[in-house]
């Protein structure tokens, strides 16, 4: 498998965020969604290195506020509402990701993914939940094993420091990065930063 990409999202406090940006992360997000626990009205006037991609995470928002936080200095958006292909393409610009979620169970239907192809530049399939995400609990990953397209995708989901071997384990070179929030956590938007640094070496096998 190819280097693990690592995204850890949910960020909110100054002093927390300083810490992470010294960790070796590739992203990391920010929450644009009112209803979340981990929400966030702005991105943070701090000094995140240029090998950290920002991430705002957004549900069914209106478009000009994403362009808003891209113009901001958003790299990438993970869209985790019920945004169509159209939506997708329209809040996509050149220098900035897009990131579809989308909630996985057995009643997925991975064709319903298909229209998004050419659009997205990287799927993030997490729980299936009506709160669209934050639920701490995984999925069977076995479902994983049906999915029918090359575009790259991040595994979330109640990802901890015992599953995240098993994750490690799956044998799918589409499987681009980890995407890790509620379980490294002293409380909703704060992360255990001596956490993190495990759940690292033991995806960097140092």
């Amino acid at each position: 498998m190819n280097h693990l990409k690592i995204k850890v999202c949910g960020m909110r406090e100054p002093a927390n965020i300083q810490a992470l940006a010294l960790l070796p992360i590739d992203y990391m997000g920010f929450i644009f969604y009112e209803k979340s626990a981990r929400y966030t009205p702005n991105l943070p006037n701090i000094s995140i290195p240029a090998s950290i991609k920002k991430t705002g995470v957004f549900v069914n928002a209106e478009q000009a506020m994403i362009h808003k936080k891209i113009a901001q200095g958003l790299q990438a958006v993970q869209l985790h509402g019920q945004e169509s292909p159209m939506y997708c393409e329209q809040v996509k610009t050149q220098r900035t990701e897009i990131i579809k979620a989308f909630g996985i169970d057995t009643s997925t239907s991975w064709e319903s993914l298909a229209p998004y192809m050419g659009i997205v530049d990287y799927f993030l399939f997490d729980t299936s939940s009506p709160q669209h995400g934050g639920t701490g609990r995984s999925f069977n990953w076995e479902l994983l094993k049906a999915y029918p397209y090359d575009v790259p995708y991040f595994l979330s989901g109640g990802l901890d420091l015992v599953n995240i071997p098993n994750a490690l384990a799956i044998k799918d070179e589409r499987l681009i990065g980890l995407d890790i929030n509620s379980k490294f956590e002293v409380e909703p938007g704060i992360k255990d930063i001596d956490k993190l640094q495990k759940a690292l070496k033991i995806i960097r096998h140092e």
